[in-house]
């Protein structure tokens, strides 16, 4: 045999035991091997000592490294047969718990969260502008948790719906049910369960008409703008109405009711949705023709069109927004719907000016950090 070394300190079980020590070691052992000073050899126990062999003194460091974690874990198969099923039940329990921890976090991102933020928004302005008399903070928790369950069960169905033409966009293709980590059966069920927990949950929670909203908007969503996405641009239009619905929800949580003032408000959202949905739908362009979806019109191939009915919307939206500031003579409120609406107006004439995907990102951004806004200025000026 030739040069054979033992490795330059002793491995038994109660090593082994000590995680810390057991990577210095391993580390250490290494080293030597890099540094030439295990050479070729070949195998042989010695009580609690395991010798390496090594094929060839020049293999690379990642081999290396390899090579020494391997022999290191053929000395753990000496462990008596208590310890090795004991640390297979604690491998065991550890896999299962991260399951269940991804398989949640799958099941999060389906209910499309950023999306739930905005409704959990406009359901509470809602709530607070529609509410006549002393607050009740109970109210609005059902009222947005109930709102929140439908619309996680929306997307989630939404998803499920789409699940095919998702796997061929960029934007989309990793989402849970296209990679594979949902089934589409889980999605469906989850979905569903989710839907009519909600709806129930506001018809008994809050009232009758909330939940005929909700399960209104669910339906419209699913089976007027879901499937028209890929037969006609108007789809933004349609899709316009549910979108703005947890406005109306909110209000009618609050009051059992709604009125001119909670259409005013459901206007808003509907105009909003203009600047901020075409510009990702002009971002993502290529993406959705690749998948069959028709958001911009085929004439537009310039997007000269879409940019104009970008600015077109904002002016009618800040209009909206500064109308009841005049007719209510307040300058406060009129004055900083203009700055909100400003702010928004700037960045739809850049985007008219110069068609670009960081423009339209740009966009995007501002009509998020606007509309909360717009929001708070009109709770503000609640009378």
């Amino acid at each position: 045999m030739e040069g054979v070394r033992d490795p330059p300190f002793p491995v038994n079980r109660g090593f082994f035991s000590r995680g810390r020590n057991f990577s210095l070691g391993v580390r250490k052992y290494e080293q030597q091997i890099s540094d030439g000073h295990v050479q070729r050899c070949t195998a042989a126990p010695q009580d609690d000592i395991f010798v390496y062999r090594l094929f060839s003194d020049s293999w690379r460091a990642g081999s290396l490294r390899r090579q020494a974690r391997s022999a290191f874990k053929a000395m753990g198969n000496e462990r008596s047969e208590g310890e090795q099923e004991a640390l297979a039940a604690e491998h065991d329990r550890g896999s299962f718990a991260d399951r269940i921890i991804a398989k949640g976090r799958d099941y999060y991102v389906l209910t499309k969260p950023e999306v739930n933020l905005l409704i959990l928004m406009t359901t509470s302005a809602g709530y607070y502008l529609g509410l006549r008399g002393p607050f009740h903070l109970l109210g609005l928790v059902n009222t947005v948790t109930g709102t929140l369950l439908v619309a996680s069960g929306t997307a989630t169905l939404n998803q499920w719906m789409e699940r095919v033409w998702d796997a061929e966009m960029r934007r989309t293709a990793r989402r849970p049910i296209p990679s594979g980590r949902v089934s589409p059966r889980e999605a469906l069920v989850l979905g569903l369960l989710m839907s009519v927990a909600g709806g129930l949950f506001l018809a008994l929670t809050v009232n009758l008409l909330a939940s005929v909203l909700a399960v209104s908007t669910l339906l419209s969503y699913l089976l007027i703008y879901t499937p028209l996405k890929r037969y006609t641009p108007l789809c933004t239009l349609l899709g316009a109405f549910p979108g703005a619905m947890p406005t109306l929800i909110g209000w009618a949580g609050a009051s059992n009711g709604v009125n001119l003032q909670a259409m005013s408000l459901f206007a808003v959202l509907f105009l909003w949705q203009f600047p901020h949905f075409l510009a990702i739908a002009l971002m993502y362009r290529e993406d959705y023709e690749r998948a069959g979806y028709r958001m911009l019109p085929r004439f537009d191939a310039d997007s000269r069109f879409t940019r104009g009915e970008i600015v077109v919307f904002t002016c009618v939206l800040i209009a909206t927004t500064v109308f009841p500031g005049i007719l209510h003579g307040s300058v406060v409120y009129s004055a900083s719907m203009l700055l909100a609406g400003g702010f928004l107006l700037y960045h739809s004439v850049r985007l008219a000016a110069a068609a670009s995907r960081s423009v339209a990102s740009g966009l995007l951004h501002a009509s998020v950090i606007y509309l909360p806004v717009a929001l708070a200025v009109m709770a503000l000026g609640k009378r």
